[in-house]
């Protein structure tokens, strides 16, 4: 596969391929030109020449909504191909997939219909002879860079607001994960997107992404990753003063206190952490539970836990699937190791499974580490794998203290029959999304993004499309007379400014 410019799928300058494997059991996938930055820069310049050209940015607001919509239904056509493909690429089963496209065609949708919404406002002037608005234009040149984990929802939640406020773009997927996102290229054409506004390139973040975050003909850069990258993200863009959105990933507190429901607690405390493996950066992985419930809930925990059945894409029975690489499971097996070696416990896991028929994937066994404090690393740090850490409290003041006592603040969770005290609580937290009595659930019309080092700035709902939107303020005196405000004036004029 190729690279998308200019509404054409070319080849790579340095003609450099790249094997895209799945990671549940080595098998190809497809190959893909891995760029460089002449690529890189050949896709910026794409982008540049058709929002110059106002092919794009001129067109009234809701035909941009309509395509938007035309998007979502295109995507629920091909739900087939297109969740195929995002399981093969990441490993996950076909049928979180499948929830995936729901999810992303949802979002399509939501920005479609907010066209023409709050797109300007009137100012009072205070004045009779003077008119004052507020109008909004696109940002100009967006680079959109997207994690792994989450290929084509990720890229969703960029390129419909990208797109509604009239940008063109260029978007890096991940290097493993590229192809829904190619995909989605043809997809936006065929919606009848104009040539040169959206642009992809595939490669890696050293080869194509540096590029993308430094160069001065980017207007925007939105990145969803790793905290050491989006730091290396934020200083690239600096330079230039561009606009930066960062979602960078999470250390997540959920709250069991002891009044709960405890079959709803429990059960959600494993979604939390073990869904898709771990690798949602708003996942629970931090179990944060009272003193007076926890040996009950956590050996309830572990036994549960112990009996997630794992498999492949398209293993019906299989609750789980795999890491995305072997070096990504190397790094939750040296985290693991690193808690046990500073005082935890392991409780189930640890370690990849012994059954032969794991072999060739990058499979690791729910794990639970138990005896967890606020000074081990598996506290502080983020595993992005199927590992949940126990940590104990006594009081509501303490629970909001250990829940708070992270550089990091994306998501968090508070399970309690008490109404009062859950409300307190989910105002205490400083997170950016927070579930009473659930645990997973976003909605495309309600913000998303993280306090602290998690990020800045926001995706979804209204604040998402702001992102991608300057605001400019126009007035306009309708009765103009020269101000008079310096020497020179007639003699006897009292003229100012304003009057």
């Amino acid at each position: 596969m190729q690279l998308f410019i200019e509404g054409e799928w070319v080849d790579a300058l340095d003609g450099v391929v790249r094997k895209i494997r799945c990671p549940a059991d080595g098998s190809f996938v497809r190959s893909v030109a891995d760029a460089g930055p002449r690529d890189a820069a050949r896709a910026i310049s794409s982008a540049r020449a058709s929002f110059a050209s106002r092919v794009w940015a001129d067109r009234p607001e809701r035909e941009r909504g309509a395509l938007l919509l035309r998007v979502a239904d295109l995507i629920d056509r091909d739900v087939a191909a297109y969740s195929m493909a995002e399981s093969l690429d990441t490993g996950k089963r076909l049928v979180e997939a499948e929830y995936d496209m729901a999810d992303i065609a949802a979002c399509f949708r939501y920005y479609g219909a907010m066209a023409g919404e709050g797109i300007g406002r009137v100012v009072d002037t205070g004045r009779p002879d003077a008119l004052s608005r507020i109008t909004v234009s696109p940002v100009g040149v967006c680079a959109l860079i997207t994690p792994w984990n989450y290929p084509l929802l990720q890229a969703s939640w960029k390129v419909a607001p990208a797109l509604l406020a009239g940008n063109s773009f260029v978007i890096k997927p991940s290097e493993l994960t590229p192809s829904t996102t190619m995909m989605l290229m043809d997809t936006l054409s065929e919606a009848g997107l104009p040539a040169g506004v959206a642009n992809l390139v595939t490669g890696t973040g050293a080869g194509v992404g540096a590029t993308l975050t430094s160069h001065p003909d980017v207007d925007l850069v939105s990145f969803t990753g790793g905290l050491t990258t989006g730091r290396s993200v934020m200083a690239a863009a600096a330079a230039t003063v561009k606009r930066v959105a960062l979602e960078l990933g999470g250390k997540n507190p959920n709250i069991v206190f002891a009044d709960s429901d405890y079959e709803t607690a429990i059960d959600h405390a494993l979604t939390a952490v073990f869904l898709h493996s771990g690798q949602v950066c708003s996942a629970g992985t931090r179990l944060i539970v009272e003193e007076s419930l926890h040996d009950r809930f956590v050996a309830d925990l572990a036994d549960r836990a112990s009996r997630i059945r794992l498999g492949g894409p398209f293993d019906d029975n299989a609750e789980t699937g795999t890491l995305i690489s072997g070096a990504h499971r190397e790094k939750v097996a040296a985290y693991v190791a690193a808690g046990i070696a500073e005082g935890a416990v392991l409780v189930t896991g640890g370690s990849a499974p012994a059954e032969e028929r794991f072999a060739d994937g990058f499979f690791y066994l729910p794990t639970i580490l138990d005896g967890c404090t606020a000074t081990m690393s598996v506290i502080t740090d983020e595993s992005f794998g199927p590992v949940l850490t126990v940590e104990t409290f006594r009081t509501e003041a303490e629970a909001i203290s250990i829940a708070n006592d992270t550089i990091y603040g994306l998501a968090g969770a508070v399970f309690t029959t008490d109404s009062g005290k859950a409300q307190r609580v989910a105002e205490a937290l400083r997170h950016g999304t927070v579930w009473i009595n659930d645990y997973h659930p976003y909605l495309p019309q309600a913000e998303w993004g993280g306090f602290g080092q998690s990020g800045n700035g926001r995706e979804l709902g209204q604040a998402g499309l702001a992102e991608y939107r300057e605001i400019k303020h126009v007035f306009h005196n309708i009765d103009p007379k020269p101000p008079h405000w310096f020497g020179g004036s007639p003699a006897g004029s009292t003229d100012v400014a304003g009057g």
